[in-house]
């Protein structure tokens, strides 16, 4: 047996013992993925961890989502396996600068992407995600205007399909920014058959050039449904894990190899072991930022779906 089946083997022998389920993020390592239990986008991750009757949800993300789910799951211990497993973007909005915004703009609701702290999600008025920011934008019937935050990409494909006015945070994902249209270019002409497909938190110009424009779990079913053979992909490259996996018959292309996010790739398998047979690295909310955080995410849950 060598190291890595060693490693694997313990992994689920400590799951087992603490009760424990383990989560992984589209974008993390491919063996982290190849032995979570569940894998997903970061909030529907937290919901589903809050279904099962499991005590310990080990979160192989980063740290605003293992917030997330101590959000929802309060009974829970939540483990975050590297606690150097931060979000760019998330840091990018604090709640000091918020209130400051807030009190430039009275009155207008906050629209607040997940991709954020727990704190600046107990300070906005409701929660989005990348799939659903133009039903929770367009949910606000009483307001004109809206402050979203912290993704300005997302923001500003949101108002493509809105008639509000879209006050953007200049907060964006690192990863998504650097793609380039040259980059883009560059790929169609290799790969002229395929479909590209990106995430909305990419740069408008690069959206502008998308057959889809989707969520993570968009593009898994995308690419499941559609009878293209090739696609460009246009987000982290932990992605393509699944996306492989799922689609043995198809190909599958980054727009960039520099498509890493090394936030989402410091988490290994012996940081997994060793947080749960220390039960370290413990996330927990405090009830006076859960609470509100959690009646954001709520007041989005209740947005009537299309």
């Amino acid at each position: 047996m060598n190291d890595s089946d060693y490693i694997e083997k313990r992994i689920r022998k400590l799951l087992k013992e603490r009760n424990a389920i383990l989560l992984a993020h589209n974008y993390q390592r491919d063996e982290i993925q190849e032995i979570a239990d569940i894998s997903g986008d970061s909030l529907a991750l937290s919901q589903e961890a809050a279904r099962t009757d499991a005590e310990v949800i080990v979160f192989c993300g980063v740290h605003f989502m293992a917030e997330s789910a101590s959000i929802l799951s309060p009974d829970k211990t939540v483990l975050l396996p590297n606690l150097d497993a931060g979000c760019p973007m998330a840091d990018m909005v604090t709640v000091e600068k918020l209130r400051q915004k807030k009190a430039e703009y009275p009155g207008i609701p906050v629209v607040c992407y997940v991709n954020s702290s727990a704190a600046v999600k107990a300070e906005s008025d409701i929660c989005c995600t990348s799939a659903n920011a133009v039903r929770v934008i367009n949910s606000l019937n009483d307001s004109k205007r809206i402050l979203m935050i912290p993704d300005m990409n997302l923001s500003y494909y949101a108002a493509k399909f809105t008639d509000k006015d879209i006050i953007p945070w200049k907060g964006f994902c690192p990863t998504h920014h650097r793609i380039k249209v040259e980059d883009v270019m560059r790929m169609k002409e290799k790969h002229p058959e395929a479909k590209l497909v990106v995430h909305p938190e990419c740069t408008p110009d690069v959206v502008a050039l998308a057959d889809h424009v989707c969520s993570t779990s968009g593009m898994y079913r995308y690419a499941r449904e559609t009878d293209a053979a090739e696609f460009i992909i246009g987000t982290e490259m932990g992605i393509l894990y699944r996306l492989r996996l799922e689609n043995p018959d198809k190909r599958f292309y980054l727009i960039s190899d520099d498509l890493i996010c090394n936030n989402m790739k410091v988490t290994v398998l012996k940081d997994v072991v060793f947080a749960l047979e220390n039960m370290v690295n413990v996330i927990n909310v405090p009830e006076h930022i859960r609470i509100p955080a959690r009646k954001a995410l709520e007041r989005m849950l209740k947005v009537p779906r299309d």
